[in-house]
Order: C-alpha cells, then sequence, then structure tokens
C-alpha cells in the first residue's frame, strides 16, 4: 500500500488516497508568486523599494530546489506505518544549509525569503517534575543539529508562562541568554509572545528598551470538544519596505496585539490561521499535506496559513515520534515567533492526547 503524505491530526492510522496530491507543491514558494509574491503578503509599512523587487522574485527558485518531489515525497511517507526507527532522520528532507554565525541575531531575524527554515523539537521530561515541567530544545534538523533555543514553563506561575533561551542550559529570566517568553491567559486559550525587552513599567525615557510583542496565539474549541482539530489564529506584526518587522511595543495591556486584534485595529498586523484539514472518508479522519516532514497524527499537528495564499505555509508542526516534533518556518517568521507558537499547543489546557 503507497502511503500518501497527508497525516491525520486524529489519532488513527492513516492512509489517505492519493487523488488529493495534487497539492504537493503548496509548500513552493513559486506557486504564490503568480498571485503575489509571499513577501507582499505581510508587508504593512510603505511601498518596496524598486531594486528590491528583482531580489524578492529570484529566492523562491532556490526554495523550489530544496523542496521533494512527489515521487520522493511518495518515497518519505512509506515508511510511515513501520515501528519509531531511528532511520526517520533520513527519511525526512533536511533543511537547506543556513550560517548561523549570530545565534541572538539569528533567532529573531526573519527567515529568508524562499527558503523553508526546517527545525526539530525534542521534549525532555527528564528530572524531578518532568511531567509538568519538560524542557523543549529546537535545533536545526540537519547533519550539524545545529542548537537554536530551548524552552521551558516556569514555576510557580499563575498562568502557563515560558521563557525561551538562547542557552540550552540557563533557563533563567535574569540571565543574559533569556531571549523571550510565551504567557497565556487565565484560560489557557490565549498566548502572547515578547522578546527580551524591559517591562513596560520599566520603561526608559523614549520607550525604546520596552519589549516587543513578536506574536500572539487564540485557540478555539470547535464543536467536537478536542477530537476535531483546533483552530488557531496567530497574530503577528507587519513588515516594512525593507522586509524587517515593524516593532510593536504596547505601552499597557489594552494596545497589545491580542487587543489590537480584537479591535480590529489592523494597521500594522497580519493576521494568519490553520489551514483548515480535509477529512478523509477512507481513513474517517482530518488529514492534511505534510510532504514528508511528520509522520505521526496528533491534535498538535498544524499549518499556519494567510488567508489570501493557503498554498504559502508560513509555519508548520508536527509529531515524528513520542517526544519530537518537526518544526518548519518560512518568511516573515523568525525562530523565536515559531518556536513560541508550537509551545503554545503543548499547553496543558489544550493537551488532549
Amino acid at each position: 500500500v503507497t502511503m500518501s503524505p497527508y497525516v491525520p491530526l486524529s489519532l488513527t492510522a492513516a492512509t489517505s488516497s492519493d487523488e488529493e496530491d495534487d497539492s504537493d507543491s503548496s509548500t513552493k514558494p513559486i506557486r504564490s508568486e503568480k498571485k503575489k509574491s509571499p513577501a507582499s503578503l505581510f508587508q504593512t509599512g510603505g511601498d518596496p523599494p524598486k531594486e528590491k523587487k528583482s531580489k524578492k522574485k529570484a529566492p523562491p527558485k532556490g526554495g523550489e530546489s530544496e523542496e521533494e518531489t512527489p515521487e520522493t515525497l511518495q518515497k518519505n511517507s512509506n515508511k510511515k506505518g513501520k515501528a519509531k526507527k531511528s532511520k526517520k532522520k533520513e527519511e525526512r528532507p533536511p533543511s537547506p544549509v543556513i550560517e548561523v554565525e549570530n545565534l541572538e541575531e539569528f533567532v529573531l531575524q526573519p527567515a529568508p525569503q524562499g527558503v523553508t527554515v526546517k527545525c526539530r523539537v525534542t521534549r525532555d521530561k527528564k528530572g524531578m517534575d518532568r511531567g509538568l515541567y519538560p524542557t523543549y530544545y529546537l535545533h536545526l534538523d540537519n547533519d550539524k543539529k545545529v542548537f537554536l533555543l530551548a524552552g521551558r514553563k516556569r514555576k510557580k506561575s499563575k498562568t502557563s508562562n515560558y521563557l525561551i533561551s538562547i542557552d540550552p542550559t540557563d533557563l533563567s529570566r535574569g540571565g543574559e541568554n533569556f531571549i523571550g517568553k510565551l504567557r497565556s491567559n487565565l484560560m489557557g486559550t490565549r498566548f502572547t509572545v515578547f522578546d527580551n525587552g524591559a517591562n513596560p513599567d520599566r520603561a526608559n525615557a523614549d520607550w525604546s528598551n520596552v519589549r516587543q510583542e513578536l506574536s500572539a496565539v487564540v485557540y478555539e474549541t470547535n464543536v467536537l470538544g478536542f477530537k476535531g482539530p483546533r483552530k488557531m489564529t496567530v497574530i503577528i506584526p507587519g513588515m516594512n519596505a525593507d522586509c524587517e518587522r515593524v516593532p510593536i511595543r504596547p505601552r499597557n495591556d489594552n494596545d497589545g496585539l491580542l487587543m489590537r486584534w480584537q479591535n480590529r485595529n489592523m494597521d500594522n498586523v497580519i493576521e494568519l490561521h490553520n489551514k483548515a484539514p480535509v477529512w478523509n472518508d477512507e481513513t474517517q479522519s482530518y488529514v492534511l499535506n505534510f510532504h514528508g516532514r511528520v509522520t505521526h497524527a496528533s491534535v498538535k499537528n498544524f499549518q499556519i496559513v494567510h488567508s489570501s495564499d493557503p498554498d504559502y505555509i508560513v509555519m508548520q508542526f508536527g509529531r515524528v515520534a513520542d517526544d519530537a516534533f518537526t518544526m518548519d518556518y518560512n518568511y516573515p517568521l523568525c525562530a523565536v515567533q515559531a518556536f513560541a507558537i508550537a509551545l503554545s499547543s503543548f499547553d496543558g489546557k489544550l493537551a488532549c492526547e
């Protein structure tokens, strides 16, 4: 039986029919070029300089060659039914060569246009309170397994509060390796991602040291409760004409990404959603095409897209083993944004496996 690259979101085993495979090119930036270049979907501040345009169109061709052809996709997922063998590592299409010279800079920089940054998240439950406070590690998914970020939920915090660090051994709030944090509301359904700037209460005169909000995530449970796919809305700052993130530094809680989104004040704000999975009659499950990058069914598997171009995958995340997941992101996301969005999906009030 040949298996397709579609992976179910429910926990039934899946072999989805091949006729849906025409979307195999869905993560190739080149397809979106006909509509709009991906960059233009996220630009909110002014027109791009003329000479930048030619640059923008070139990278997707490079990006395209990194994508798998449908044949190799087919092959990748063929092994899906077999037990968790360490061979999996070679089967997944790896990350293109990415130079990480300055880690702090790299993890806050948007992914290069036309390149999918492919990563792996591992969950470590070792230690005294391993069940409650596992540590999550993010590495580039390539031969070198370059370490990028670590994250862990803070203890004694009223709401879920994850610290994100560029040092796998130092997950303290005061350390110089602290790079960002993810904070939830009391219900555990809304999350905000901050960089390592200061709390507005401790702002200097010109507000330049105040923390930026990098992203927000809103989860809605659907009519099926936790049995069906979740609905996610991801809110991120827009990009300016130079393809840099527009800094959003709220001075109080009423000015953050979530409030702007709620009040439909969308200046310099971009709204993204998880891609709706397709119901598959044969397997009686919801499925999504992950192009061989995800091999295990899980309600945590998701893809994030812009509604104007659902073929351009901004980010995808999914399970490949009990405590291992792949996380791939594209422009305009940076590693900290993508990792924090992935961490939000592990949270206790949402986790339902």
